[in-house]
């Protein structure tokens, strides 16, 4: 399959529509071209979906990485990721997922016209399309928890594809017709920036110090629980040695790929994105 340089804005969904419109069969697939899969992947995959009879189905990812310091910093927001991703699905709370490791009828694609209206949106083929299904067949989106299908991917090797990642991930926020989930992401953001206001105020009256460190306690009780939970699931406890380390650059990270990813632009797989 080939594209070619036009308008679009979305290589992706654009590849994805001609790969589902070339296919015969009945699920569909999909994972990344950087994603390492198990023997055993499709062949759960299959059988859940068989069992269930699920139309669309959320499953595993992880980020495996070397010692840098860039790299487990990604491994650990990476899980903190899906462990949200599992648990809303699961409780069928949010319309959250990850294109490197989904299923999906080929019918219910159709059913709802696949990419159009968010065709013109450069991420969300995974989340946007997500919601659209969930809409027409409510009640049939499934996680898939097994180890069998946990798919492997490789984190970013600098920061600035890192931050470019994160802010392409950021730019759809505002784009969810799903209204469970911006006012979520709009809390976690501004409760990250008060962090920062409180820091900065700080230098002028010690009390938003005192005030920080409570917040920044209970940030901590109300993650390190659940992120133990996760990473014992994935088999990378190991790096949450680095947790209170990074607690700081977490929350800068946050309010500037928040930031840029609405008012800003990013560089993905060689193309400037708005």
């Amino acid at each position: 399959i080939s594209l070619k340089e036009d308008a679009i804005n979305s290589y992706k969904k654009k590849a994805i529509e001609m790969g589902i419109a070339a296919s015969t069969g009945d699920l569909i697939i999909t994972t990344d071209a950087d994603c390492i899969v198990k023997p055993t992947w499709l062949s759960v995959i299959e059988n859940f979906y068989k069992k269930t009879g699920s139309v669309f189905i959320v499953a595993p990812v992880v980020i495996e990485a070397n010692p840098s310091f860039v790299q487990i910093f990604q491994s650990l927001d990476f899980m903190m990721l899906q462990g949200i991703t599992g648990a809303s699905v699961y409780k069928k709370v949010h319309s959250l997922c990850n294109g490197a490791n989904l299923a999906y009828e080929k019918k219910a694609f159709i059913a709802v016209n696949g990419f159009t209206g968010i065709d013109h949106i450069a991420s969300g083929d995974d989340m946007l399309l997500l919601y659209k299904i969930h809409k027409s067949f409510a009640g049939r989106i499934q996680y898939l928890k097994s180890k069998d299908v946990i798919v492997s991917t490789q984190a970013e090797k600098t920061w600035k594809t890192f931050f470019n990642q994160r802010i392409r991930w950021a730019s759809k926020a505002d784009k969810y017709n799903d209204k469970r989930i911006f006012p979520v992401l709009l809390l976690v953001y501004l409760f990250n920036f008060s962090l920062f206001i409180l820091f900065i105020a700080g230098w002028w009256n010690s009390f938003y110090w005192y005030s920080l460190l409570i917040l920044l306690a209970a940030k901590t009780l109300i993650e390190l629980p659940f992120l133990f939970s996760v990473s014992t699931y994935f088999s990378k406890t190991n790096l949450l040695k680095y947790f209170f380390f990074f607690q700081p650059l977490h929350i800068i990270y946050t309010i500037i790929a928040g930031w840029l990813g609405k008012f800003g632009s990013y560089e993905w797989k060689g193309r400037r994105v708005k």
